[in-house]
């Protein structure tokens, strides 16, 4: 474990010194709230939920971009140490194997948080605004860590596999945009039987309308236990999948 944190240690480092990494995460997300809420906030704000601004309708989405965008850069990350022989070197000391590895998803996990973070201050300056308490809002924490968790997991795949750095960091286009198709910017009632359905049963509507939930205080239902159910699926799938590439690759 001590080995695990030194290698951690090594890549915060790493994003301290270039800050840029977490800005750049954070510019796509940013921009999209400000033109979702500024220039289409007028248009959708009729069908929503009484008392309810769009900035806070739309920010639980918004923060799952954010993640999707920061791991792209832990598979960028991981394809680049196992490229340049870095994995290969360590593997050659008396380090656990599969330290490295867990570094990598450690600071997925923190560079997200803080991504996170800045994202739900710029929201405040927009009108962000929550009634959740303390508990609330550690759920909502845990789920968004939960669901780091998931996607870096996913991106730990590419990052061993890729041939080239763009090879690595386009895998995450798609999960930036499965958000567009869920409840993250519109109600799902407003939309075409067929989008509908598939924006109803797919892992980032559950999610979404889970945060969105416990910030606003709303009732939550039966939405935790599926998005719950989502994550750890999914995560599972892709840690056993992960695991099997890591072994055989280093």
């Amino acid at each position: 474990m001590s080995k695990t944190i030194t290698l951690f240690g090594r890549l915060m480092k790493h994003i301290t010194r270039s800050p840029d990494t977490i800005i750049t995460v954070c510019i796509t997300p940013i921009g999209i709230m400000l033109m979702f809420v500024y220039v289409m906030g007028g248009a959708v704000k009729t069908s929503l939920p009484a008392g309810m601004n769009y900035v806070s309708y739309l920010l639980p989405g918004i923060l799952l971009i954010t993640i999707a965008s920061g791991t792209a850069y832990t598979t960028v990350r991981l394809f680049s140490d196992v490229a340049t022989g870095l994995f290969s070197r360590f593997n050659s000391m008396p380090i656990k194997r599969s330290a490295m590895l867990w570094s990598h998803v450690m600071t997925s996990v923190v560079s997200n948080l803080i991504s996170v973070v800045i994202v739900i201050l710029v929201a405040l300056t927009m009108g962000f605004r929550s009634s959740a308490g303390p508990l609330a809002w550690l759920a909502v924490a845990g789920l968004v860590m939960l669901f780091t968790l998931t996607l870096t997991w996913i991106a730990v795949i590419p990052g061993l596999v890729a041939k080239t750095v763009d090879g690595a960091g386009v895998y995450a286009y798609p999960l930036i945009f499965l958000p567009f198709i869920s409840s993250a910017f519109v109600p799902t009632a407003t939309m075409p039987a067929a989008v509908r359905a598939f924006a109803e049963n797919q892992p980032v509507t559950s999610i979404v309308n889970t945060i969105r939930a416990l910030l606003m205080r709303a009732t939550i239902g039966s939405e935790i236990w599926v998005a719950l159910a989502w994550c750890i699926g999914i995560m599972a799938v892709a840690y056993v999948f992960a695991m099997r590439i890591y072994r055989r690759r280093v």
